[in-house]
C-alpha cells in the first residue's frame, strides 16, 4: 500500500489536507476527502487541496479543493493563501505573485514576505457576480439575504443572531432557490465597524472561516450600505479584510496562512 506524504495548513482555522501531484498520484480525490478529513477517524480537516504545475501558460500553479464530503469546490480563498506560501516556503517557486488556475479560473497571488517566510497573502478574487441563474432563482429567494457569486454561490443574511448558522444553514444549503446548492452567511456589523460573520459552507457544515464568504459579506454590506468598500471581516477563526476596488471592481482578500503539520498517510 503506497503512503502519499501531505502537509496540513489553515487560514484562519479553516483547515485543509495538501498535497503535491507533481509528487504523488490521488487517483480518487473524493473519496480521500471524505476519509482523511474525517476528524475522528482520519486526519481531520475541511477538505483535501491539490496542487499541481500548470499546463497552460496563463497560470503557473493548479488548485482542486474537494470538501469533506467528497464534493468538489470550484474556489477557496483561505486555501488559495495557503497554497501561496506552500509554494514559496516548500521552494517551489521564488515567484512572490503566483498564478493559480481554479475551476473559477485564474487567481492572482500577492505574497508579503519578511525574511523568507510569507506573513500574509492578498488573492485577488476577480469580480463578484450579482445574478446568476445557474446558482441563484430569484423567483424562489428564500428570504432577505443578499445573492454574491465569487465563482461560488453566496447567501448572505444580515442579523444581530449570526449563531443561528448551525440550525438555519443546512436547510438553506439545500434550498429550491439554490440550484447548486450555496453556501450561507450569517453576519452582523458591530459598532467598531468589523463585521462579525459565521459561515455554512456548502459540503463542509460550519467552517472557522471562509475566504470567498468573507468577500461575499463584505460585498453584500457595501452594496446595502451597512459597510465601505473595505471591511474587516471577523470570522470564527480570525479576521480578513476585504476591499472591493473601484477601480477594477475586482475583491481583494488579504489574511494569513499557517502550517500545521506534515505526515504521511495510506492511500
Amino acid at each position: 500500500m503506497s503512503k502519499i506524504h501531505f502537509t496540513k495548513m489553515h487560514g484562519c482555522g479553516n483547515d485543509y489536507i495538501y498535497v503535491d501531484t507533481t509528487q504523488y498520484n490521488i487517483p480518487d480525490p473524493e473519496a480521500a476527502s471524505i476519509k482523511w478529513s474525517h476528524r475522528h477517524k482520519g486526519i481531520g480537516s475541511d477538505g483535501l487541496v491539490l496542487i499541481g504545475k500548470s499546463t497552460v501558460p496563463e497560470a503557473d500553479f493548479t488548485m482542486r479543493i474537494f470538501n469533506a464530503d467528497g464534493s468538489e469546490a470550484m474556489m477557496c480563498g483561505n486555501a488559495s493563501r495557503c497554497i501561496g506560501k506552500y509554494l514559496y516556503e516548500r521552494g517551489m517557486t521564488d515567484l512572490t505573485e503566483i498564478r493559480l488556475l481554479t475551476l473559477s479560473g485564474v487567481k492572482v497571488l500577492s505574497l508579503h514576505v519578511t525574511d523568507g517566510f510569507v506573513e500574509s497573502v492578498t488573492v485577488d478574487m476577480g469580480e463578484p457576480v450579482l445574478e446568476n441563474e445557474s446558482q441563484f432563482l430569484p423567483s424562489r429567494n428564500p428570504g432577505h439575504g443578499t445573492f454574491v457569486s465569487m465563482g461560488n454561490p453566496h447567501y448572505v443574511i444580515f442579523t444581530d443572531d449570526v449563531d443561528q448558522v448551525g440550525e438555519a444553514g443546512p436547510a438553506l444549503e439545500y434550498h429550491p432557490a439554490f440550484p447548486q446548492r450555496c453556501n450561507i452567511e450569517f453576519a452582523r456589523v458591530e459598532a467598531d465597524g468589523g463585521i462579525r460573520t459565521r459561515v455554512w459552507e456548502r459540503g463542509s457544515g460550519i467552517t472557522q472561516a471562509c475566504g470567498t464568504g468573507a468577500c461575499a459579506t463584505a460585498v453584500a454590506a457595501a452594496l446595502t450600505g451597512k459597510a465601505s468598500r473595505t471591511s474587516q471581516i471577523v470570522m470564527d477563526g480570525g479576521t480578513l479584510t476585504i476591499e472591493w476596488s473601484e477601480q477594477d471592481n475586482h475583491v481583494y482578500m488579504t489574511g494569513p496562512a499557517e502550517f500545521v503539520c506534515d505526515g504521511e498517510i495510506a492511500l
